[in-house]
């Protein structure tokens, strides 16, 4: 069991397969300290992720880990992002959630490729998911791999899955005090989506509020707010994605 988050690795499962280990999945004897095994699973997923992020990083593949509480807008702001822009740049997405295929079938109607993984009662993707799914998305040279993590502001920002980028989504609806009470999350961001700014005029929150006090914990995160049904806000994003695009292809350019 997670003693971050209760998650067990019971049902893990990818394409109806069973997944990797649990990072937290473990019995010790009464007393015995948990810490060095978190350690060393922690140090497994990292070498994968590691390993990842160069493979992704020699084709010129830009992965972004999307990661937000259920319900802020993730597969919405995607499906808008990937008709908005999958003619410029192709864009295939992994998406994780404990079960069903619902949002991997919105990704596909709105036309990219996706690979869903259900973590059963787990409550974060891990660099073995990812690397699994990415063997089967096998995405091309020069695209965007947006990795939709599960809905959840606590254990995704602790597991690195090779990506290039985080992105963190608070929606509007869920009150301007999330950087407060998910810290971690938000220091480990690279941007933050505040999503559905259309619904301000009837909503209690203070964009800027949510922003500041973001920034005292990250100094270095790039607030975006947007509407992912409005489109207010998104040319923004798409100027972000596009910026990361010519990143990589720089580095394949410039790598012997």
């Amino acid at each position: 069991m997670c003693r971050t988050c209760g998650c067990s690795d019971q049902n893990h499962t990818h394409d109806h397969e069973h997944g990797a280990d649990h990072p937290h999945d473990h019995t010790l004897a009464p007393g015995r300290r948990t810490v060095p095994l978190e350690q060393r699973v922690l140090e497994r997923n990292d070498r994968l992720a590691a390993d990842t992020r160069h493979r992704l990083r020699a084709r010129g593949v830009v992965a972004v880990n999307l990661m937000s509480a259920p319900g802020a807008g993730k597969t919405s702001l995607l499906e808008r992002t990937i008709r908005d822009i999958g003619d410029e740049v192709a864009i295939a997405v992994i998406e994780g959630d404990q079960a069903t295929e619902n949002d991997a079938e919105r990704i596909r109607a709105a036309g990219a490729r996706a690979v869903q993984i259900n973590t059963g009662a787990g409550c974060h993707l891990d660099a073995a998911m990812v690397t699994r799914a990415l063997a089967e998305l096998d995405p091309d040279a020069g695209s965007i791999v947006i990795i939709e993590n599960v809905g959840n502001l606590v254990c995704p920002a602790l597991f690195d899955l090779g990506e290039c980028a985080r992105v963190v989504v608070a929606a509007v609806t869920d009150g301007d005090d999330k950087p407060e009470k998910y810290p971690h999350m938000f220091r480990a961001a690279d941007v933050l989506l505040v999503n559905k700014i259309d619904l301000l005029p009837y909503v209690r929150f203070d964009v800027d509020r949510c922003i500041s006090r973001a920034r005292e914990l990250n100094p270095r995160l790039r607030p975006i707010a947007v509407s992912a049904t409005g489109g207010l806000g998104l040319a923004t994003w798409y100027g972000w994605l596009r910026e990361r695009v010519a990143e990589a292809h720089e580095v394949v350019a410039t790598t012997p």
